[in-house]
């Protein structure tokens, strides 16, 4: 396939920067947007910006969109306000940034008529993951409450026997149950793109991320993922604190393989609608492995397990990579251990210059 141009929303920031990069690597003209919210970046335009045609400004921005959309053959959508989005007050701004901010792109590509669509969507929409019930099967688990954390209850169990039940693997099938601001307006952001490419004849490929992490993370934030939370603890000579009982099931991918991900799905064919696609390794590891492997890496202390817990954390949830590989070809390279022990040196972006959560790009 010849290069194409393609517009990466929220260029500047942790995953849109990697993608952005790898695009250009592979042959191809990007045009990088980001609004540079100074919640989000602490300073001016970070170095790795320089080698692209960065555009400050908003996604909302019709004009904006309006000048350049026509002069590209894809979107790749990275743009948003990311973290739990545990204080409903805060809500406004998640639909605004999320929600709002997708829907001003799909109408901008209506206009101008650009069909292909990557969207950056998250496993957050699963909520919790799959699990089974040796009596009842596939079962949608009791939801843990803060009383059950207080105690130490962290296992959920089976709603129509109470018995402990078995993690499996997330297919994108699974029901969908967002449990956070954050989490609802991802999956809004899935609902508007796959209505819009059923009105439109458009393709969506929705890239469900799982845990990313890698170099250009921001630091020195509770929003910016566990993977440099605990980095930050350690780099200050603190023990990470895991919560529960760090024993909580995710699926740690690297963000070169995300950036990967991205490619590939923007040089295949787009499918018919709206797809959605597990974009994780594979292989499952706990929230406490993580910490024991970047403490090591480190020559930092020894994690300490709380306890406790959010209330929109989940269990486990841990993908199934099938789909993925099998529609884009993709696999995930980077192995924990090896991707872990980069991190522990990776280069990450400056805090950010307002105490708030972090969106990132338009």
């Amino acid at each position: 396939m010849t290069g194409m141009r393609i517009l990466v929303t929220g260029a500047a920031g942790f995953i849109g920067s990697h993608v952005a990069d790898l695009l250009a690597d592979q042959g191809h003209e990007v045009v990088a947007l980001d609004a540079l919210l100074p919640q989000a970046h602490g300073g001016p335009p970070p170095p790795w910006t320089r080698r692209h045609e960065l555009i400050v400004g908003d996604v909302r921005d019709a004009d904006l969109l309006a000048g350049v959309l026509p002069t590209v053959d894809a979107v790749c959508h990275q743009a948003a306000m990311v973290g739990h989005g545990l204080d409903p007050s805060d809500a406004p701004r998640y639909a605004a940034h999320n929600d709002l901010g997708t829907a001003s792109l799909l109408a901008a590509m209506h206009r101008v008529g650009v069909r292909r669509l990557v969207l950056a969507s998250s496993m957050v929409v699963y909520g919790e993951g799959r699990y089974d019930c040796d009596r009842h099967g596939v079962v949608r688990p009791t939801e843990r409450t803060p009383a059950d954390l207080d105690a130490g209850r962290f296992e959920p169990t089976c709603p129509e026997c109470g018995d402990p039940l078995t993690p499996g693997l997330v297919p994108e099938d699974a029901p969908l149950e967002p449990r956070s601001t954050y989490a609802a307006t991802k999956l809004a952001q899935e609902h508007l793109a796959g209505a819009w490419a059923r009105q439109t004849g458009g393709g969506v490929w929705a890239l469900r991320y799982h845990n990313v992490y890698g170099p250009r993370m921001p630091r020195d934030t509770p929003y910016a993922g566990v993977a440099s939370i605990f980095r930050s603890a350690l780099a200050a000579g603190q023990a990470p604190q895991v919560l529960e009982d760090g024993r909580q099931r995710r699926d740690f991918v690297h963000v070169t393989d995300v950036a990967r991900a991205n490619l590939l799905a923007l040089t295949t064919a787009p499918p018919n609608g709206l797809v959605p696609l597990n974009i994780c390794s594979g292989q499952p590891h706990t929230v406490g492995e993580l910490a024991h492997e970047l403490a090591t890496a480190m020559g930092g202390p020894t994690p300490e397990v709380v306890g406790g817990g959010r209330p929109a954390d989940v269990r486990h949830v841990v993908a199934d990579p099938t789909r993925a590989g099998e529609l884009i070809r993709f696999r995930a390279r980077v192995g924990f251990t090896e991707g872990v022990a980069a991190f522990a040196t990776a280069e990450l972006r400056v805090p950010a210059a307002v105490s708030a959560p972090t969106p990132v790009g338009g």
